[in-house]
């Protein structure tokens, strides 16, 4: 959870960053603004593609590194 909880962070920093409302993230992406809003807000955990999505337009991405 704690590693679900630093991405949707970055996910909102970025979003803010770029002037992006939720809204905004719906119309690039196709997920409804409620489901980005109970993701934002942790009331909700996102599948794996869910998060892909929405962090495609905002210039992330998720990779997996060897420690």
């Amino acid at each position: 959870i704690d590693i679900m909880s630093d991405i949707i962070t970055k996910i909102i920093e970025r979003r803010q960053e770029l002037g992006i409302s939720q809204r905004d993230l719906e119309n690039l992406t196709g997920i409804r603004q409620e489901a980005i809003c109970r993701i934002e807000t942790m009331k909700n955990v996102p599948q794996l593609d869910t998060l892909i999505k929405l962090m495609g337009p905002l210039g992330l991405k998720l990779s997996v590194v060897k420690q």
